[in-house]
């Protein structure tokens, strides 16, 4: 057998304590597939450990978004990311799945798994910051809301059975309407918001300390970093970049979220692009009947 059948099959604990019957269906394709050695890691040293051991075997990850950025990083430091297409069945609640299904992973485990046995390698973008960890997903600033998303390819972004439109966010939606609903009520005065940051895109100053944003957040697209900063008092300001600096004030720097993991607080932070630095397995597009 080749050794493109060879597979490590990486079962995060989490995976396995969330919902072992998914876990053991896609163990189940996989090892029908193709030769698989499974490893069950209960701890982050057990889990670097197996990747770094794997030899000639493609690496598969079954988990979540945790586990499939621990995976990138972990790859990614050991030189190895631009090796094998890294692959991965996402396990968990749709919460903590929402970015690799987003990257192209299908939801479901047994299309995720076949997906490993022949699906493509879409190469994908990183950010990297100036201690070599590796974002994945996006940056978000401040880090109390959920880390931006890079953009699904056609066949990941989830549609009615009739066609048209991505279905909108629920929760979202909701969100929005209480918002609009409620406002902030009688006698309650709206609490500004703001915070002061320096924030440098190749060199060039998008956001100084005496121009207070509600926010800023980046995410590697197409070869760069897309930079959207957000003024308190004017429309955003939008940049792409291969470098990004973002500084707080020297008092108490500021908090941020890459992908799933608060951060900080820093003083400053240095991201960097990696442009196609690595790739992920997700299915093969459907031949239309012209094509077939």
């Amino acid at each position: 057998m080749s050794a493109p059948d060879q597979l490590l099959v990486v079962i995060d604990p989490v995976a396995r304590r969330f919902d072992g019957e998914s876990v053991r269906i896609a163990k189940d394709v996989l090892c029908a597939g193709a030769a698989a050695k499974v490893c069950l890691p209960d701890t982050s040293e057990e889990f670097a450990r197996a990747l770094a051991r794997r030899g000639s075997r493609r690496p598969v990850v079954i988990g979540d978004d945790r586990a499939l950025v621990r995976a990138v990083g972990l790859l990614h430091r050991g030189g190895e990311l631009g090796g094998d297409a890294l692959s991965l069945v996402p396990v968990g609640p749709r919460e903590t799945v929402r970015l690799a299904v987003s990257l192209g992973a299908p939801p479901g485990a047994v299309t995720a798994a076949r997906a490993v046995l022949d699906g493509v390698a879409r190469r994908l973008d990183l950010l990297v910051d100036d201690r070599g960890e590796v974002v994945v997903g996006g940056v978000r600033i401040p880090e109390g809301t959920p880390s931006p998303e890079p953009s699904a390819p056609p066949e990941a972004r989830f549609r009615p059975s009739g066609g048209g439109a991505p279905v909108p966010s629920v929760w979202g939606t909701c969100r929005s309407l209480v918002r609009t609903l409620v406002g902030p009520g009688p006698g309650r005065v709206p609490q500004m918001r703001g915070q002061r940051l320096r924030v440098e895109a190749d060199g060039r100053l998008l956001a100084d300390m005496d121009d207070p944003v509600d926010g800023v957040t980046l995410v590697a697209r197409d070869g760069t970093a897309e930079v959207v900063v957000r003024p308190r008092a004017a429309a955003p300001r939008r940049s792409a970049a291969r470098t990004v600096t973002v500084s707080g004030p020297g008092g108490t720097g500021f908090r941020y979220r890459a992908d799933a993991e608060p951060t900080g607080p820093v003083h400053t932070r240095t991201w960097t692009v990696r442009p196609a630095a690595w790739s992920l397995l997700i299915p093969a597009p459907a031949l239309s009947p012209e094509g077939a």
